[in-house]
């Protein structure tokens, strides 16, 4: 049967070679394509990775990502070992099941969160690159204007306005010049430039450069208005931000301050009812003056429950208070990253010191 099928195919091969070569064309054109899908994903990678500084190879991060993952859940796997089978005596099979679990979606999950986290420090590095380039755009536009104002052409001028203070900005700067020494037109790679960094006021100064550039007006006037317009919205952005500050306080006290103060006054509320309850007995009634009785039963909320409950909730308070603080004084979240740890430090040791203030106290009293 395999050799009359065998037969069969070659006979029709030899009837239809024109279909064979379309087809042959076919998986190619797939396999150029998918060749070419792949090639352009890890460029758009490298090209996000650089936007951040970093001179990574990704195949090599990769690599380095998979043998932490590993080592992780060796290290898991191998305390998991030893304390079932110390402690509780449980069967291979069940520790076997467990490490099946453990190495299918454990190993997973680091691997993801470890890009994640990667992702998040190359984003937030690319965005504190960007207001870098923001804070010294105006004086380097300044320092241009005044060369070409000398009588430099436009790719001299912008060349020799490059300082070591312009830091990041410098750095794109001279790629800009290799560019164009290398025969890359200066408009095209000021478009480069700017597309790489999500900032509105490089793009539009670029924009308004080239388009001075192909107008041939005098570009030192443009590029000295355009430093005076960014200074300009700077100070607006200023004057907006001090406008909002009785907000900013506001938020501040009410998540740092007062927060983690009735957090440690609601603890010691929950210790005199506890004692109270102890003192009374755990289900005798009382009569209050006014006839309601009351009965003291039952376990209800425990001081270590409230210290996990208080603590977590002081955390995501203080992570959304600095979120909505870096929202109102600079318009964005990601300017305010920087604000989250020291929210929960201080928040946290306000309620353990508060915490303590009131045990001292009500050992005091009672």
């Amino acid at each position: 049967m395999f050799k009359i099928k065998s037969i069969f195919k070659k006979e029709t091969e030899e009837l239809h070679p024109q279909r064979n070569i379309e087809l042959l064309k076919k998986r190619f054109i797939k396999k150029q394509q998918k060749k070419l899908v792949s090639q352009e994903r890890r460029q758009r990678i490298r090209d996000y990775i650089e936007r951040a500084g970093f001179d990574v190879n990704h195949q090599k991060l990769s690599k380095t990502f998979f043998n932490i993952a590993i080592v992780i859940n060796l290290a898991i796997s191998a305390w998991l070992i030893y304390y079932f089978s110390v402690n509780y005596g449980i069967s291979w099979g069940t520790i076997v099941s467990s490490m099946i679990v453990l190495w299918v979606f454990i190993f997973v999950l680091l691997l993801f969160s470890m890009w994640i986290l990667f992702y998040i420090a190359v984003d937030l590095k690319t965005f504190r690159r960007k207001v870098d380039i923001e804070e010294v755009l105006p004086d380097f536009l300044q320092l241009t204007a005044s060369n070409i104002n000398a009588g430099m052409t436009i790719d001299r001028a912008l060349w020799f306005a490059v300082r070591p203070r312009f830091g990041v900005l410098a750095k794109e700067i001279e790629i800009v010049a290799k560019e164009t020494m290398g025969g890359v037109d200066l408009k095209t790679a000021l478009e480069k430039f700017a597309s790489r960094y999500d900032s509105a006021i490089l793009k539009r100064s670029v924009s308004m450069l080239n388009e001075g550039i192909e107008a041939g007006g005098k570009i030192g006037d443009l590029l000295n208005r355009i430093a005076v317009n960014i200074q300009e919205q700077k100070a607006i952005i200023n004057e907006m931000s001090a406008n909002v500050t009785t907000y900013v306080i506001f938020i501040t006290f009410a998540s740092i301050g007062a927060a983690p103060v009735l957090f440690a006054l609601s603890g010691a509320l929950i210790e005199v009812v506890h004692n109270l309850g102890s003192a009374f007995g755990q289900t005798t009634n009382i009569a209050t003056s006014v006839g309601i009785p009351l009965t003291f039963s039952g376990t209800g909320v425990t001081r270590s429950d409230f210290r996990i409950f208080a603590t977590v909730s002081l955390v995501i308070t203080s992570f959304f208070s600095a979120m909505m603080i870096s929202t109102i004084k600079k318009g964005n979240v990601k300017s305010g990253i920087r604000y989250i740890p020291i929210f929960v430090a201080v928040s946290l040791i306000i309620y353990f010191v508060a915490q303590g203030v009131a045990e001292k106290l009500l050992k005091l009293v009672l």
